[in-house]
């Protein structure tokens, strides 16, 4: 089962947009290094609408053959085009990677029927473990808890990142869905009180600075140590809502650049976090100890 903390890491690049391979090795030891439980590879963090396949690919590899099986890879393999989606996730799994992550098709808002057969044509495409991602405040398609239930049965469809930070919507999927089916937060703020209700873990942004916080809030909460979760929650909530200044993954690229972890380097239409953003993150990450 993969659980736990799962960074949704960021794709590094220079400042002419760039991938830098150098840091994102780096950037996979420290999380290796840190107790991160899993590793997302160019999921929404890490840019994937504007890589090519190529690039998107490559990422994927050069992850998996570093972590060379210490933890779970799961590759972002989703698009709003199903025949782009199946090419990413036989490419994904030819990687080697251990399960893909397929976002809901954004922009052409297909009805909840259409959103069933595209998650379900996927998974009978591609003999890979799918976990389903619904982040209705980035693709304007938002997947029910009804669909997410009937798709449940699929048999290689074994998850579901939830990302509305919505806790009701949360507990509806929960009751709606076997035991074994895989629940996961995509809203750090949230993702706390969604493993106490019986979630699996935290596909996370925060976890890209702070990893070793979120591996420990998550061993806590889905161990029901709510005291203690709660309290390193409380910690890590002025970074959640800082790391939210922007558009992810804006002010945590410029976070991770001021750790000296990775270059200045962003790909259009995204652009590099404002000067107003700068303070609030800085403070955030001072308190956390993570820059002096």
């Amino acid at each position: 089962m993969i659980a736990g903390s799962m960074v949704a890491l960021v794709t590094p690049m220079d400042a002419q947009g760039r991938l830098d391979w150098d840091s994102l090795s780096k950037l996979v030891d420290f999380h290796l290094q840190e107790g991160t439980h899993a590793i997302v590879a160019v999921g929404t963090t890490g840019e994937s609408a504007t890589l090519d396949v190529h690039e998107h690919i490559e990422a994927i590899r050069r992850v998996v053959d570093q972590v060379a099986g210490r933890i779970p890879v799961i590759a972002g393999t989703g698009a709003n085009s199903t025949r782009e989606a199946v090419e990413l996730t036989e490419n994904a799994k030819g990687a080697g990677v251990d399960a893909c992550l397929l976002v809901t098709p954004y922009y052409n808002k297909p009805t909840q029927e259409g959103l069933y057969l595209h998650f379900r044509h996927i998974a009978e495409a591609v003999a890979i473990p799918q976990i389903l991602y619904n982040v209705p405040g980035r693709t304007a398609c938002d997947m029910l808890p009804a669909t997410i239930e009937r798709l449940s049965l699929v048999p290689n469809i074994i998850g579901v990142k939830e990302a509305t930070g919505d806790l009701q919507r949360a507990r509806e999927v929960l009751d709606r869905v076997a035991k074994d089916f895989l629940v996961y937060s995509g809203d750090d703020a949230t993702a706390v009180e969604l493993m106490l209700m019986g979630g699996k873990g935290n596909i996370s942004v925060t976890a890209n600075v702070a990893p070793r916080a979120m591996s420990d809030l998550c061993n806590a909460a889905i161990a029901g140590d709510a005291v203690t979760a709660r309290a390193i929650n409380e910690r890590l909530m002025p970074l959640h809502k800082a790391l939210f200044y922007e558009s992810n993954p804006i002010p945590v690229k410029w976070a991770l650049h001021e750790m000296g972890m990775l270059p200045e380097g962003i790909r259009l239409p995204l652009t590099w976090l404002s000067q107003p953003g700068h303070e609030p993150l800085r403070q955030a990450l001072r308190q956390l100890g993570i820059l002096l």
